[in-house]
């Protein structure tokens, strides 16, 4: 193709990196703070294993809490916002209502320690950004370096949730075209919703699959039969709205690989789980992962670093908050 093709490549090369990785505009970047805050990892990492001994959830919870505040305007700490009298904040819309409250929690007491030492140095946004990344370590999953940088948002609005997080019955389509919008990619997807291997989920996200799924089978034909009994003995109908059981039946405490395992089993509590290993288009990296912990800890690094990439405030839409909850 020659010198001018080489050079249409690497444009071109340049022009996708740009799109996929926007910290390379906004200036994300790893040991942000070495200067301004050199002990804010520490700290904040401090303040999560003081929770994690006080409750597990910590770690869920935390996990997602950025999960849900990066898939809404990006990851700017909008979804640590409380509502006002004139204004519905994101953490109430009816998707998040049943984020745990630890997760809030960690990122308020973490910020809180960061502020004695640092003071209005450290995003909340960063904080949360740190604090998943120790939650998912400090419970067996990977250590990864973060990049850092984020300013927190200015904006928090109920209305701006709808229609930008995942539901318990989306198929491969709506997964993909739900994370493609940001950037993410297939793998990126079902690299996050590896996830699932943490935390709980509340009987009503999924029992359409055991009591009525279709009118011509009451239970999910994609559910393994002895899950589904289990599951009915658990979550028996009219269950009180607030009983909830672990994602993964097998190790729920342990960030590991057993979630595609689960899948392989046609054990995945909600149908955009088990949708993954039965679509062909992405079986295939169910069964990779399934038998190769090490391959889905670095794709969980990639999609990770590349979810925390998304939306990235400025100086001109952005600032470091001084109470996560509230806007200066």
């Amino acid at each position: 193709m020659g010198q001018f093709g080489n050079v249409i490549v690497l444009l071109l090369s340049l022009s996708l990196s740009l799109c996929i990785f926007p910290h390379t505009i906004h200036g994300l970047k790893k040991n942000y703070y070495a200067s301004s805050c050199p002990t804010v990892e520490t700290i904040v990492r401090g303040v999560v294993q003081t929770k994690i001994s006080q409750t597990f959830v910590t770690v869920p919870g935390t996990l997602r809490l950025f999960f849900h505040d990066c898939m809404v305007n990006g990851c700017d700490a909008s979804i640590m916002i409380a509502s006002t009298g004139n204004n519905k904040a994101e953490k109430d819309h009816p998707d998040n209502l049943s984020l745990a409250g630890d997760g809030f929690d960690t990122v308020i007491k973490a910020k809180t320690a960061v502020e004695k030492k640092c003071a209005n140095k450290v995003s909340c946004a960063d904080i949360l950004a740190i604090a998943t990344r120790d939650v998912v370590q400090l419970a067996g999953g990977p250590r990864y370096e973060v990049e850092l940088g984020r300013l927190d948002g200015l904006v928090s609005k109920s209305t701006s949730v709808e229609g930008n997080l995942p539901k318990p019955t989306f198929t491969l389509n709506q997964l993909n075209a739900m994370l493609g919008k940001l950037g993410l990619l297939q793998t990126d997807m079902i690299a996050l919703s590896g996830a699932h291997t943490l935390g709980f989920s509340h009987c009503n996200q999924f029992s359409n699959r055991i009591y009525n799924f279709s009118k011509t089978s009451t239970v999910d034909p994609t559910l393994n039969s002895s899950y589904a009994k289990d599951l009915k003995g658990m979550c028996p109908k009219n269950v009180a709205s607030d009983i909830a059981i672990n994602m993964d039946p097998n190790t729920p405490k342990t960030f590991d690989n057993m979630y595609y395992k689960n899948l392989q089993q046609r054990k995945g509590l909600f149908s955009s789980d088990q949708v993954l290993f039965e679509d062909s288009r992405s079986k295939g990296t169910i069964n990779s992962w399934a038998s190769n912990a090490s391959l889905f800890n670095q794709a969980f690094i990639n999609a990770m670093t590349r979810l925390g990439r998304i939306g990235v405030k400025t100086t001109a839409n952005g600032n470091i908050r001084r109470d996560c909850s509230v806007f200066n």
